[in-house]
């Protein structure tokens, strides 16, 4: 088959799609070029579906290939092995900006892999695999209420970069990945629009109203994107599958929507979550024995329209009712329970309660060693900051097995870091590896936000000298027509059964962490900045209620964490500290018990809980690197005894000539009258030369002591 190619501008470099290239047994496949990136995506979606399935098993998987950067794997087997995070993380933007956007109805198995073939660190890969990922769904036969395209925006001393290269990055204030999807008919006389789907981001305590310009410069650079893919369609597409008929039994819709309105209304004033549920899952049972009876077939019918008719009532609850399920308002916040200090070996710990969602969160100090080694594609990373986030069965009344942690638990753990990563000191100024580990003990919707709080509460009860304090909100919309419900600090089932997740985090002067997804079409540019408004008093509230519970970091870390006191040695004297073999260091550790690193641009990194040990080993540092000067005087050894004098030993690996003359007052005759060797002696060093040869003295040293 002949390959099609299709090329674009975007965000000022040229971007191409390659279909019928490569993969041609896929039901979709295009090969996304951008700059030295190079992308390959495909979609694959069975013929034949799963008997009973009622829901879309959509996979997507985002692999770096170490090939693409020029390296082989690491390991014993040399080859790649389980997704590393930004696989992982890419994996899942890809999958919230598509999920929603293949229609209700379409029940086949289907998997999208976008694969790295090559990479350069001026073009994003996860950009390209995200615009390759739609136009393979363009181009294929599965339903895709698309086009989509994504881009990333950066923020350079006020300028705002589309797509920006990875040195850009590491100077930009704003970081955010957003996906956006053609609309028509659009407005201001366009063809179409470009609305916001899915959004993902950090930022250096941003305006609300700088991140708002920052998304619709983002959304304006897809267009060029969305209309290339629409070439494609109309050139090479394949005719969309139908979608599974839903026929609707009317009667039995009504007998359903008869038999539970009124219980499910009842349910719905019952604010303690397992009451509900417990109210909600009895009706359920009811409503299969009363309009399924005993015909088997028919309990996933009941059930389906059980749903259909719980979400309309929650829905028509809170936008014709204006009240919420436990009775709050739009705009109030759960009640908020804060404890610290709870954890007595912990270096740090805060149990954050906020309505029926607990956050525990414990922080733990280490030093350079304990830094976390990511290895990507594009180099390797050593991060000094680790969160981590558990969500256990029992958080939800469950039981399952716990395994390891999926992608959910990535992300949300991601969220959470890069939240409080602004807010955090410099290396230089407080050289700790810091780990902080959130464990979910109750879910009621908001856990990733009660993350961050009960993290920035633990890191100011372990007393690391924070720059602001983070609060984080989740923020849902309900839309209908032109009633908007905009809520603050949602639950579980209000997040279920909305239209937007809006996660939203940062200080008091601004924003630091943001996550957003999307169900419906029409958000407006008004409805956003209205969320972030309400999010931003929701924010500043929660956060005064943290400063209720502890106003300032701790001035003083635990006792059990380790001190950790920093040594700037020169480069060539890193082999002194770590001698022979290693001798010097296991003796330093040996005799004190601190724990050591050495760098080789000359910094020691001495760590221990004991004051008095870690003295003494920056003592023994000091002791091996120092070096001689003039006029200072020392307890040296005698190393060998020549005629015309005797060499010492001063400092380790540092020796000196003691010229007989300089040995006493008087005249000596003979070296061994005075010194031999083994001797410890005082010496005063009296010069220096060019070439770095020591000259000493011993009856300067002695003064008028010398015999």
């Amino acid at each position: 088959m002949m390959k099609e190619i299709f090329e674009g501008e975007f965000a000022g470099r040229r971007l191409s799609l390659k279909a019928h290239y490569m993969a041609e047994q896929a039901d979709g496949a295009v090969l996304a070029t951008y700059g030295d990136t190079v992308v390959l995506v495909t979609v694959v979606s069975l013929k034949t579906g799963r008997e009973g399935l009622d829901f879309l098993p959509l996979t997507v998987d985002y692999q770096e290939m170490t090939y693409a950067a020029g390296k082989i794997p690491g390991g014993f087997f040399k080859r790649e092995g389980r997704p590393n995070e930004r696989e992982i993380l890419t994996s899942r933007m890809i999958d919230r900006s598509i999920r929603p956007l293949i229609p209700k109805g379409y029940f086949f198995e289907t998997q999208i892999v976008a694969t790295v073939l090559s990479v350069d660190s001026e073009n994003d890969s996860g950009v390209a695999a995200m615009i390759a990922a739609s136009a393979a769904l363009e181009i294929s036969d599965v339903p895709f209420k698309g086009p989509i395209a994504g881009v990333r925006v950066g923020r350079v001393d006020g300028r705002l970069i589309c797509n920006p290269s990875a040195e850009e990055l590491q100077e930009s204030d704003l970081n955010i990945f957003l996906t956006g999807r053609k609309i028509v008919p659009g407005t201001q006389g366009r063809d179409f629009d470009v609305n916001l789907v899915m959004l993902e981001g950090e930022a250096n305590e941003v305006a609300e109203d700088d991140l708002v310009a920052a998304i619709n410069t983002g959304l304006e650079a897809l267009r060029p994107m969305i209309e290339l893919q629409d070439r494609m369609r109309l050139k090479i597409g394949k005719a969309k599958r139908p979608l599974a008929e839903i026929a609707v039994d009317e009667n039995l819709e009504k007998l359903v929507v008869d038999a539970v309105t009124s219980g499910l209304q009842d349910a719905y004033r019952t604010p303690r979550k397992l009451e509900r549920y417990a109210k909600i899952d009895a009706l359920r049972e009811q409503a299969r024995k009363v309009c399924a009876g005993e015909d088997a077939a028919l309990i996933p019918v009941v059930d389906k329209l059980f749903e259909s008719t719980d979400r309309k009532i929650l829905r028509e609850k809170i936008l014709r009712e204006k009240r919420r399920i436990d009775g709050r308002s739009f705009t109030e916040i759960r009640p908020i329970s804060i404890e610290v200090g709870l954890l007595p070996r912990a270096h740090g710990s805060a149990l954050f309660n906020r309505g029926e969602t607990q956050a525990l969160a414990v922080l733990t100090l280490g030093t350079s060693s304990d830094e976390q080694r990511l290895d990507f594609i594009g180099g390797e990373e050593m991060r000094s900051f680790i969160l981590h986030y558990n969500f256990p069965p029992y958080s939800v009344g469950e039981a399952k097995r716990i395994g390891s942690p999926g992608r959910r638990e990535i992300g949300h753990g991601n969220l959470a870091r890069r939240a409080l990563a602004p807010i955090l000191p410099a290396q230089e100024n407080f050289p700790y590896t810091i780990r902080i580990v959130s464990e979910i003990l109750s879910s009621n919707g908001s856990s990733s936000m009660a993350t961050v709080c009960g993290g920035c509460l633990a890191l100011m009860d372990g007393g690391v000298p924070v720059k602001a304090v983070v609060g984080g909100i989740a923020m849902g919309l309900l839309q209908e027509g032109d009633e908007v419900a905009i809520l603050s600090d949602i639950l579980g089932d209000e997040d279920h059964a909305g239209d937007m997740d809006f996660k939203v985090c940062g200080t008091k002067n601004g924003v630091t962490a943001v996550q957003m997804d999307i169900k419906i079409d029409n958000l407006t540019e008004d409805i956003l900045r209205r969320a972030l408004q309400q999010a931003r008093e929701g924010r500043i509230f929660i956060i005064e209620k943290m400063l209720q519970t502890i106003a300032e970091p701790r001035p003083d870390i635990s006792v059990y964490a380790p001190r950790i006191t920093t040594v700037k040695v020169k480069p060539e004297k890193v082999r002194d500290v770590i001698g022979s073999g290693g001798k010097n260091i296991r003796q330093i550790v040996s005799e004190t018990g601190v724990t050591i690193d050495v760098e080789d641009d000359g910094t020691v990194t001495i760590a221990s809980s004991d004051a008095e040990a870690a003295a003494r080993a920056v003592a023994m540092v000091r002791w091996l690197t120092e070096e001689a000067e003039i006029g200072k005087i020392y307890t040296g050894t005698v190393k060998k005894v020549v005629d015309f004098g005797a060499f010492v030993e001063i400092l380790p690996g540092t020796e000196g000539l003691v010229h007989i003359s300089q040995l006493a007052k008087n005249r000596v005759n003979k070296v061994t009258d005075v010194v031999n060797e083994g001797d410890e002696i005082m010496v005063k060093v009296i010069e220096i030369d060019k070439q770095g040869k020591i000259r000493l003295s011993r009856k300067d040293a002695l003064g008028a002591n010398v015999s």
